[in-house]
């Protein structure tokens, strides 16, 4: 579909996005289950701990793809310059995949740092996205 093609970094970024997702999930559930923790059950709140930080690792992604990938596709979908939206999905997934490692790693402190500046620049990389999409719309 040639169409779409010119959005090739954007529709990369989701894919890549959703395996990381899904490469992380067997991994929680093994470190949870490495615990003694029934399945669906969270490990207790401590960020010393790698198997909660494997777990929320795992959670933060779940919980930020629905957006990710809707407002990704939402602006390919309208039109919104391939430019712009490659770019903006590329930096999103870059941010996500950054914060992924400073998390596994349990690089600075639970609540800011690093951590909570990726996280800023990939939700701010969306929420442009999603203007840039109903911009287009109207």
């Amino acid at each position: 579909m040639e169409v779409f093609a010119e959005y090739g970094h954007a529709v990369a970024s989701l894919v890549i996005f959703t395996l990381v997702v899904l490469f992380l999930s067997p991994f929680s559930a093994l470190a949870k289950q490495g615990k003694g923790l029934a399945p669906g059950a969270t490990p207790d709140q401590d960020y010393s701990d790698k198997a909660y930080r494997l777990n929320r690792a795992y959670l933060n992604g779940t919980e930020t793809l629905p957006a990710y990938l809707t407002v990704t596709v939402a602006a390919i979908l309208m039109g919104v310059s391939p430019f712009w939206v490659n770019l903006l999905a590329s930096v999103a997934l870059l941010a996500r995949l950054m914060m992924l490692v400073v998390h596994m790693r349990g690089i600075g402190k639970p609540h800011s740092g690093l951590r909570s500046v990726l996280y800023v620049v990939g939700w701010a990389c969306m929420f442009v996205m999603g203007l840039m999409a109903l911009v287009a719309a109207f």
